[in-house]
């Protein structure tokens, strides 16, 4: 299911709700999810490229794991 159709499924069953309780914990939701604060952080150039060169860097000095250790770690 795309997220357009999400959407209106969403709408509908919340245009149905009648419990003011249900309604005020979506309102909560609604607001953390839409507040500034969760929104990403806009990284500047010099950022970027300061963390690029920290990861080479780090890849050089062996500071990484390899694809099969992260596995493992999560199985």
């Amino acid at each position: 299911m795309d997220i357009a159709s999400r959407k209106i499924e969403f709408v509908q069953k919340f245009l149905k709700l009648e419990d003011s309780d249900s309604l005020s914990k979506l309102e909560i939701l609604l607001k953390e999810e839409t507040s500034v604060d969760n929104m990403p952080k806009r990284l500047t150039k010099e950022d970027l490229n300061k963390r690029i060169d920290q990861s080479e860097s780090d890849f050089k000095n062996g500071k990484h794991k390899t694809t099969k250790e992260l596995l493992a770690k999560f199985q």
